[in-house]
């Protein structure tokens, strides 16, 4: 479980199986005597030769540290920490995207940790997987095969799609083979669910289960408009709201991966919220969706493109967003150096404005863009780890404890000397995180979940 909504990585999880009668959600339509049969089939035929299941294996490896009085009894050449191994395996999904070099895109969650990854391809061959690399804040790694005969799919334009849409995912659940399911998009630009660091999911109620992470989630011309990764499951199966990475974001991070080796992360400069009824209001604005600029930092990508605090960022090149976490999710993915053009509402009106994105590692930054509770904080680097310099009251950031002079030293048992490596430690963690605070001569924890 990964949130209080019971979020549930539908992936590598262990799930015992229960088999029920089919029950069909839509009526089918009638045909009639002379008319074709309606069906998916001559699209899935295209298609699914271009899914494939990932089968990984590895050990996890445990460290607790032992305590003074047993080397005082074992002496001084006892160990100082007991190291534990757990082998593990685990089975999910995969979409191959290039069939000439052999690139097959994954969750990140499906492979982490693994020592040796295995594709399943549609034909019943086996083949070694070599990883290239990953991004775990958006959850998506690049794999590749050398393999002959290979089938990739299409991409769409998902900032095309709309709610109403059809839509088809392709997996391998439960460890059961290549599984098709179909629904609608039902939802798009969806964040703040806690799920991963970068949101902006496509939300579907086509069944996606435990194997699923990874698989594809295409339209009716068998092309790929997401990557299947998370559902909502309080019982622990599907109950028709699952999630999607959108394939422009997969795109432009698998772009950044394949040319870097790395993904070089976008930074705007900004701090703020979302723009609700109240601030509309407040604004005199008919728009209730989009990003309301609380603080611009010095020297920041947003300061030089001219942004300015108050303005309201609605859209992204052109494409509208509904949140400021839908913002800060495409253009981290962009990536940094990305010229991007933002549609603000300044004064009630509207212009467009040209940025050229900043690196990820500079000295400042809005915290909201280091993890999504520490937003309504600003971060720079200090001498002996990362001060908040800022934090707006009724902010996550305030909510979670912090204060305005914190020094955050450490997470969890780690040290934390400056930004880039908070950034680190953050993303190494799975679950909650105790930051380690200086607070004047007192030291505490505080934990972001």
């Amino acid at each position: 479980m990964k949130t209080k909504l019971s979020l549930v990585s539908a992936a590598i999880l262990s799930a015992s199986l229960t088999l029920v009668p089919a029950v069909s959600q839509a009526a089918l339509p009638q045909v009639f005597e002379g008319q074709t049969m309606p069906s998916l089939a001559p699209m899935l035929e295209q298609t699914t030769p271009a899914v494939v299941s990932v089968a990984v294996s590895g050990t996890h490896v445990s460290k607790q540290r032992v305590p003074d009085v047993f080397r005082y009894f074992f002496g001084p050449n006892a160990p100082r920490e007991q190291v534990q191994e757990q082998p593990f395996r685990g089975l999910g999904s995969g979409v191959i995207i290039d069939a000439d070099k052999g690139y097959i895109v994954t969750n990140n969650h499906v492979i982490d940790g693994a020592d040796e990854i295995k594709i399943g391809l549609h034909d019943g061959r086996e083949v070694e997987a070599k990883l290239i690399g990953t991004d775990s804040e958006s959850d998506i790694a690049l794999l590749q095969i050398e393999a002959k005969n290979l089938t990739a799919i299409k991409a769409a334009d998902s900032d095309k799609l709309r709610v109403g849409d059809f839509a088809v995912a392709i997996g391998n659940p439960f460890g059961l083979g290549q599984t098709v399911t179909s629904g609608i998009v039902s939802a798009l630009g969806r964040s703040g669910l806690g799920i991963e660091m970068l949101e902006n999911f496509i939300q579907t109620d086509a069944a996606i289960n435990s194997g699923n992470s990874g698989g594809a989630l295409v339209n009716l011309r068998g092309e790929l408009i997401g990557i299947n990764t998370a559902i909502v499951a309080p019982g622990g199966g599907n109950v028709g709201i699952g999630f999607a990475i959108p394939a422009n974001m997969v795109h432009a991070l698998v772009q950044q991966i394949i040319e870097h080796g790395e993904v070089r992360r976008g930074v705007l400069g900004i701090s703020g919220r979302d723009l609700d009824n109240q601030l509309a209001q407040g604004f005199g604005l008919d728009t209730q969706h989009g990003g309301f600029v609380n603080e611009v930092l010095a020297d920041s990508a947003a300061e030089k493109a001219g942004i300015k605090a108050g303005d309201i960022i609605v859209s992204v090149n052109g494409r509208k967003i509904k949140s400021f976490q839908e913002l800060r999710a495409k253009v981290a993915t962009l990536g940094a150096g990305a010229k991007v053009e933002l549609g603000i509402i300044r004064d009630g009106d509207e212009k467009t404005v040209k940025v050229t994105l900043g690196e990820a590692s500079q000295t400042t930054a809005a915290a909201g863009e280091v993890h999504p509770q520490l937003s309504g904080a600003k971060l720079e680097n200090a001498d002996k780890g990362v001060e908040i310099t800022e934090l707006d009251q009724g902010s996550p950031a305030a909510l979670s404890g912090l204060q305005k002079g914190d020094l955050i030293v450490g997470v969890n048992r780690s040290p934390v000397k400056d930004l880039k490596q908070l950034r680190e430690r953050l993303k190494e963690q799975d679950g909650a995180a105790a930051l380690k605070i200086l607070r004047g001569r007192t030291q505490l924890y505080l934990v972001l979940r």
